[in-house]
Order: C-alpha cells, then sequence, then structure tokens
C-alpha cells in the first residue's frame, strides 16, 4: 500500500482508505468506508442513513 494513493491519515490520525484502494479489493467490506465506491451495498440500510450524506463525493480522495 502506497501513503497519499491507497490511504491516508485523517485528523485524529486514523488510517482512511481510498477509492482507489476499495476498487482493488474488488468489494465492499460492509464497514462504511468514507470513500466506497460500492454505494455501501453492504452496508446494513440503518447504519447507511446515518452515514451517507446525499450529497457525499465518495470517489474523491480525500
Amino acid at each position: 500500500m502506497v501513503e497519499g494513493t491507497d490511504f491516508y491519515y485523517n485528523e485524529q490520525g486514523y488510517v482512511v482508505f481510498t477509492a482507489a484502494w476499495h476498487l482493488q479489493r474488488g468489494s465492499c467490506c460492509g464497514n462504511g468506508c468514507k470513500h466506497c465506491p460500492f454505494n455501501y451495498i453492504n452496508v446494513p440500510n440503518t447504519a447507511a442513513e446515518k452515514i451517507i450524506p446525499p450529497d457525499i463525493d465518495r470517489n474523491e480522495k480525500a
């Protein structure tokens, strides 16, 4: 994994995976990742409703 391409650290110091990394992974992990390019398909509906703002662009890097 390459920092800046596959992941970055957020303000709290957590690792955040990019859409590019998720695409290499090949499927939604179900954890509600910020940059999920799979429309949170494996995230339970009740959780997805809380984490998906209507205007989010999950494919942008940051």
